[in-house]
């Protein structure tokens, strides 16, 4: 099964954060998400307006609502850029990479590049 195909599950008491090593296969899945300080995955989406920025964070919200698991997310002109990390862990957990998987599924449905 895909990281796209799975749902986000919530964090149960002691979940410890992924590792490195266990983060590379994971990162792999995903379309040119960079982690940042081995503790948050980011990604930068280019469009052409602000319009079209708003527009595609709503989209992401609505999914973030389904599953369950909310990013961060930068607004501003002709740009959004997304974090994803798990704040109750103090780092990344397979929900993160889900959700990245799931937000690359409907950049490639909106024919949206990166």
């Amino acid at each position: 099964m895909t990281l796209a195909e799975k749902t986000c599950q919530p964090c149960r008491g002691q979940t410890a954060p992924l590792t490195a090593r266990e983060c590379q296969p994971l990162l792999a899945e995903l379309d040119r998400w960079q982690m940042e300080d081995g503790c948050r995955l980011r990604k930068a989406v280019s469009l052409k307006d602000f319009k079209e920025a708003l527009a595609l964070l709503n989209r992401i919200s609505d999914l973030a609502e389904e599953q369950g698991h909310h990013p961060d997310m930068l607004l501003s002109w002709g740009k959004l850029t997304i974090d994803l990390s798990t704040h109750s862990v103090g780092g990344l957990t397979e929900a993160d990479f889900i959700l990245a998987a799931k937000i690359d599924a409907l950049l490639c449905l909106s024919d949206i590049a990166p």
